[in-house]
C-alpha cells in the first residue's frame, strides 16, 4: 500500500498561527464528536452566498424567470463534489491546494497559477467589498466610495477573530449565516413564488446567448475557486488521529459539515433567484441587476416596508463574512504558493487593497450604475480560474502515491472530471463567443483586441493544457522509468519469520511428498502443520459437507493417514478439508486457521492443461496475504 503523507511530512503549515488546534479526538455521543468538526465549511459556504451572487441571481432571476434555477442546483452539486475533495487534500495529505498545486508543477507554472488566484480572490473580495458598501447605503444613506473604505476596517475584525481563536470566527460567521438566511425566509415568504414554475425551473435550458453568459457567472459565483484553496486549509485546524480508522472518521464528519453548509448556501441563493423571478420578473421588471434596483422595487411590489430593510442587512452579513474568509484565502495563496511567509494583518491588508483601490477608481470614474456590471464580471473571471483550481486538486486527490489508499475512486474521478470539464467547456464556448463578437465589431479599439487580449487568452489556453496533461505524461514517465529497470534498494540483514502455523495444500499427487518434507523443514518440531485438501466432485460443488460419496470417504481416509504419520514422527498435525473448488477454498482455510506460510505442490502443467485443470497455484497465491512456497 503507498505511504500516506502524513503533516509532518512537510516543515510549512497551513494557517499556522490556528494550525491543529481543535482537539476533535473526543469521546462521546455522534453529535458530540460531529460538532468538533462542524465550522470549516460554513467558513467555506459564505463564499458560496457573497454579494457577487446575489448580481448573478438577481440578474438570472428577473431576466429568465425560474429558468435558471437549475443552474444553481448543479453548481451546488458540483460544489459539493468538489469541496469534499479539497478537504480530503487537507485531512489525509496535510497540503492545502496551493501548497500541493506547488508539489505537481514547476516553479513557472506555479507563478501564473499565483496569480491567477490572487486574480480571483481580488475579484472576490471586490464583490464583497461593493456589496457590503452597497448594504451601507442602502441601510444608512452612507455614499458607496465611502462604504468601500469603511470595508478596510472589517480586516481588524479578523485580525482580532483570529487572536481569540478559529472556533470563536467560525461562530460570529454562522451567527451572519443565520442572519441571511432568516432573512431570505421571511422574504420567500411574502414573494409567494410558483411551486410549479420553481419545477419547471429544474429542467436544464438556457434560452439565449444572455443566459449563458450569466449561468456562467452563477458557476463561477457558486463554485469560487478560492474556496477550494480556503477548504483544504481550515479543515488542518481539527487535530485528527493520523491512523487509518482516525482519517476515515475525519472524512466522514467533514463531507457531513460540508454537506449541511453547502445546502444553506443553496437555499440563501435559490432564494435570491426565487425572489427575483416572482417579484421583478413576474411583474415585467426583466433587467433589475443593480443590487440597489432589487431594494428599491421589493416595498412597492411586496407591500412591506421591512421586505427593503430585510434585504440590506442581509447584505451587509454577506459582504461582511465573506471579506473574512477572502482575505484568509489570500493569506494561504500567497503562503502555499510562493513560500512566503509575512506579518498576517500585512497580508490581510494587501489583499484588501487589492479589491478597494479597483472598485474606488471604477466608482468615482464611471459612477455608482456600473456596480452591478462589476459584480456579474467579477464572477464570470471566477468562473474561467476555476479550471486552474480545479484540475490540479483532481490531480493531487487522485494520485495513490500522494494520499495512498485515501485517493478517490474511479466513480468520483469520473464525477470530478466531469465536472471540470463542464465549467471549462462552458468557459471555451463564452470566450470564442467573446472573441467572435469582438472580431467582428471591432471598433476603435480592436488593436487591443488583435495585440494583448488574443495572445494573452491563447497563453492562459495553453497553461490550462500544461496543468491538465503535465502530471499524467510526468506520472508515465515515472512509471515506465521504475518498470524498465530496477533499483538497488541496499541490503540488510533482517530477522527470519518464525513460522508457527504451516499449512500445506495436498492434492494427493507425487507432489505432496516433496511439499511435506519442505514444510517440516520449514517449521521444525515446534510448528503446528495443517493439512488442506478440497473435494472437487460434482457432488460437493452442489453439497458441500453433507456428501457422502466415495471419492469424499477415500480423500477423508487418505488425508488422515498423513496426519497419523506425522503425529507418530513427534509433530502437530490437523486435517482441514473443503468441499468445491480450491482456488476459492484453499484461500478461506488459510484465513480460517491463521496460517502464517502456505506450501503448495505445483504440476508443472502448461497452457493446454492450465486451461483443462485450472491454474490453482496462481489463483490462490494471488488470493492470499501470506508467504507461498511453490515446490515443483
Amino acid at each position: 500500500m503507498s505511504k500516506v503523507r502524513m503533516k509532518g511530512d512537510y516543515p510549512d503549515l497551513s494557517l499556522s498561527e490556528v494550525h491543529e488546534t481543535v482537539d476533535t479526538n473526543i469521546k462521546g455521543s455522534f453529535w458530540k464528536r460531529l460538532l468538533a468538526f462542524l465550522g470549516p465549511a460554513y467558513l467555506v459556504s459564505v463564499g458560496y452566498m457573497d454579494p457577487g451572487n446575489w448580481a448573478t441571481d438577481l440578474a438570472g432571476g428577473s431576466r429568465y424567470g425560474y429558468s435558471l434555477l437549475w443552474v444553481l442546483v448543479m453548481s451546488n452539486l458540483i460544489a459539493l463534489l468538489l469541496q469534499s475533495m479539497s478537504a480530503r487534500l487537507g485531512v489525509v495529505a496535510g497540503r492545502d491546494l496551493a501548497q500541493a498545486s506547488r508539489d505537481l508543477y514547476h516553479p513557472g507554472a506555479n507563478i501564473f497559477n499565483y496569480l491567477l488566484a490572487e486574480i480571483a480572490i481580488a475579484a472576490t473580495d471586490l464583490a464583497e467589498v461593493v456589496g457590503m458598501a452597497i448594504g451601507l447605503q442602502l441601510l444608512f444613506g452612507i455614499p458607496l466610495i465611502w462604504g468601500v473604505g469603511i470595508s478596510v476596517l472589517d480586516t481588524f475584525l479578523l485580525i482580532m477573530m483570529m487572536h481569540w481563536g478559529i472556533r470563536k470566527l467560525e461562530a460570529f460567521i454562522i451567527g451572519l449565516i443565520a442572519v441571511i438566511g432568516g432573512a431570505f425566509a421571511v422574504q420567500m415568504v411574502l414573494a409567494q413564488p410558483s411551486l410549479g414554475g420553481m419545477a419547471q425551473g429544474l429542467i436544464p435550458s438556457i434560452p439565449d446567448e444572455g443566459a449563458l453568459f450569466i449561468a456562467i457567472g452563477i458557476i463561477g459565483a457558486t463554485v469560487m475557486p478560492h474556496n477550494l484553496y480556503l477548504h483544504s486549509a481550515l479543515v488542518q485546524t481539527r487535530k485528527v488521529e493520523r491512523s487509518k480508522e482516525g482519517l476515515k472518521r475525519a472524512l466522514k464528519y467533514n463531507f457531513i459539515d460540508s454537506a449541511i453548509a453547502l445546502n444553506l448556501a443553496l437555499f440563501v441563493n435559490a432564494a435570491i433567484l426565487i425572489l427575483a423571478a416572482s417579484t421583478f420578473h413576474q411583474h415585467g421588471y426583466s433587467g433589475v441587476s443593480e443590487i440597489q434596483d432589487a431594494h428599491r422595487l421589493l416595498e412597492p411590489l411586496l407591500g412591506k416596508s421591512y421586505a427593503p430593510i430585510l434585504f440590506a442587512i442581509a447584505l451587509i452579513a454577506a459582504g461582511q463574512s465573506s471579506t473574512i474568509t477572502g482575505t484568509l484565502a489570500g493569506q494561504i495563496v500567497m503562503e502555499g504558493y510562493l513560500h512566503l511567509r509575512i506579518a498576517p494583518w500585512l497580508r490581510r491588508m494587501i489583499t484588501r487593497l487589492l479589491a478597494v483601490i479597483p472598485a474606488m477608481l471604477v466608482i468615482y470614474y464611471v459612477g455608482e450604475q456600473a456596480t452591478g456590471q462589476m459584480l456579474v464580471l467579477s464572477q464570470v473571471i471566477l468562473s474561467m480560474q476555476l479550471g486552474f483550481a480545479v484540475i490540479p486538486l483532481l490531480h493531487y486527490v487522485s494520485s495513490k502515491d500522494r494520499m495512498g489508499e485515501f485517493a478517490i475512486g474511479f466513480w468520483t474521478k469520473i464525477a470530478g472530471w466531469g465536472s471540470a470539464l463542464v465549467i471549462v467547456g462552458l468557459n471555451i464556448k463564452l470566450v470564442v463567443g467573446s472573441v467572435s463578437e469582438w472580431h467582428s465589431n471591432p471598433g476603435e479599439h480592436s488593436w487591443l483586441v488583435q495585440w494583448l487580449v488574443l495572445p494573452l487568452l491563447v497563453f492562459a489556453g495553453g497553461m490550462l493544457a500544461y496543468i491538465t496533461f503535465s502530471p499524467l505524461i510526468h506520472r508515465r514517465l515515472e512509471r515506465k522509468k521504475n518498470t524498465t529497470h530496477g533499483f538497488f534498494a541496499g541490503l540488510s540483514e533482517e530477522p527470519i519469520p518464525d513460522y508457527q502455523r504451516v499449512a500445506v495444500a495436498m492434492d494427493f499427487t507425487d507432489s505432496d511428498k516433496k511439499a511435506l518434507l519442505h514444510a517440516l523443514h520449514i517449521g521444525g518440531k515446534s510448528a503446528e502443520y495443517f493439512l488442506f485438501h478440497a473435494v472437487e466432485t460434482a457432488g460437493a460443488h452442489v453439497m458441500g459437507s453433507d456428501i457422502q460419496d466415495a471419492e469424499t470417504g477415500s480423500d477423508l481416509h487418505t488425508l488422515n493417514e498423513y496426519v497419523q504419520a506425522l503425529r507418530q514422527m513427534g509433530y502437530q498435525a490437523t486435517a482441514c478439508i473443503a468441499y468445491g473448488s480450491p482456488r476459492r477454498h484453499l484461500p478461506k482455510l488459510v484465513l480460517e486457521q491463521r496460517a502464517d506460510v502456505l506450501v503448495m505442490g505445483a504440476h508443472g502443467h502448461k497452457l493446454l492443461k492450465d486451461l483443462v485443470f485450472g491454474a490453482t497455484v496462481d489463483a490462490v497465491r494471488h488470493a492470499v496475504e501470506i508467504p507461498v512456497l511453490v515446490v515443483r
